[in-house]
């Protein structure tokens, strides 16, 4: 007799790093974002913004490079975003890499905001910044942003009380993904054209 029990739904994460260098610390956070979500049983995929072509990013080509990041976004259930804060903002790697984005291209995905300065006084890019800009394409993000600062970095890496919060905002990204996956959660309601 075959077992009628639906398959789990297998989780698709994409972290995407906004920092030009591979060796910030908002990418090391998402390393860490990666590490927990393998732990859970997700599949993970980081997309480093700085790696695609500046013609890719500004609309002006369309390599293979872009057209294979972009699809990486379209096919995940779960979006960790970090970057640096740069004058109270993200980075213009990720603003271009969104502006490549349709009003309702996240529809459907969870979303975690990740940021690091070097000081507390950016903290607020988090709210003023990143969740707008991924509410402006549709994702739903969790409810504890992930703000670090250089003074909660050291020689083995985040501070625990830093990586606790992110552990919180896995798990938070992991129970509404698992929620939106459920065959009994009201589909998405497109947005119309802005």
């Amino acid at each position: 007799m075959a077992d009628s029990t639906p398959a789990a739904h297998l989780i698709r994460a994409v972290a995407i790093s906004g920092s030009p260098s591979r060796e910030s610390r908002s990418r090391l956070l998402l390393v860490h974002a990666v590490g927990r979500l393998v732990a859970a049983g997700a599949e993970t995929r980081i997309l480093d913004l700085s790696d695609i072509p500046a013609d890719d990013l500004l609309g002006r080509t369309r390599s293979s490079s872009i057209a294979a990041a972009l699809s990486e976004v379209d096919a995940a259930d779960v979006l960790i975003v970090g970057t640096p804060v740069y004058r109270a903002a993200y980075s213009g790697l990720l603003k271009v890499f969104f502006d490549l984005l349709t009003p309702d291209a996240l529809s459907q995905k969870v979303a975690i905001v990740v940021a690091t300065g070097a000081g507390p006084g950016h903290q607020l890019a988090i709210d003023h910044a990143l969740r707008p800009l991924l509410a402006s394409v549709g994702a739903l993000v969790v409810s504890t942003g992930v703000y670090g600062i250089d003074s909660q970095f050291g020689a083995d890496g985040p501070d625990p009380t830093l990586i606790a919060r992110l552990e919180r905002a896995v798990a938070e990204a992991l129970v509404l993904a698992g929620a939106l996956s459920s065959p009994d959660v009201i589909p998405a309601v497109s947005h119309p054209s802005r």
